[in-house]
């Protein structure tokens, strides 16, 4: 592999649900089998309008569709019932995704994973990579705001020892983007569930098959805070 010695990011910070594994149709299941059992009917629409939330602003939706639980209760059972699918069948990685994450780690690029699912489901997708993927991960029961607040990006960054506005992040979901977006991260909508168009992202990619740690210095560069140097 040759590697790319200038104009790479500072760090690349990745969303995991829809961006690095396809879990939402995971999630989606497991919300319809819980509004059901509560008499109600949950619809595609809706569990699109779910995708990037933070769980507890989730569960709140979930609670007015009827679901007579307390928000913990929730997030425990869509947790749960995500993480045996995911030991079941494993993980259903988007293409391109652990190619890039690994040429990225074998630039020497820091990486952090950013989601708003719990630390404990989190493990179980780390585990199924087969290098060491990341060097921080910001969990749900982590961040101090969820998504689409700027918190978990801003902690990321914190906590790899880098400037926010030299950092690429790459996000499938409005919520996320809006969340990166608003850290100062250059910003990548690879749209999956839902359209990302007109939401302010630097690039909008239609997917990550193909996708080299060069296409990420180039957009890096690109968009590299005035005063910042070169490589």
């Amino acid at each position: 592999m040759e590697r790319v010695t200038s104009s790479l990011p500072a760090a690349v910070l990745w969303d995991m649900d829809g961006t690095i594994v396809d879990t939402e149709p995971y999630w989606m299941a497991s919300e319809v089998e819980l509004v059901e059992r509560f008499g109600g009917t949950w619809t595609h629409e809706q569990a699109l309008g779910m995708v990037g939330l933070g769980l507890h602003d989730a569960a709140v939706i979930l609670q007015g569709a009827g679901v007579d639980l307390t928000a913990e209760q929730i997030i425990e059972f869509l947790t749960g019932r995500v993480m045996t699918l995911l030991r079941e069948r494993g993980n259903p990685f988007r293409p391109g995704a652990r190619e890039l994450l690994r040429e990225l780690r074998e630039n020497g690029v820091k990486t952090a994973l950013v989601t708003m699912s719990l630390r404990k489901m989190t493990e179980i997708v780390i585990g199924q990579i087969p290098f060491e993927a990341f060097d921080v991960v910001i969990a749900g029961d982590d961040a101090t705001r969820p998504k689409p607040h700027p918190d978990p990006y801003l902690q990321a960054a914190d906590a790899l020892g880098v400037d926010i506005a030299e950092t690429v992040a790459i996000e499938d979901s409005p919520n996320g983007l809006r969340s990166a977006l608003a850290s100062g991260a250059v910003t990548v909508g690879v749209p999956h569930m839902v359209p990302l168009d007109g939401l302010g992202a630097h690039a909008v990619w239609s997917s990550l098959d193909g996708v080299t740690a060069s296409d990420i210095a180039t957009l890096a560069h690109a968009n590299r805070p005035a005063g910042s140097p070169a490589s």
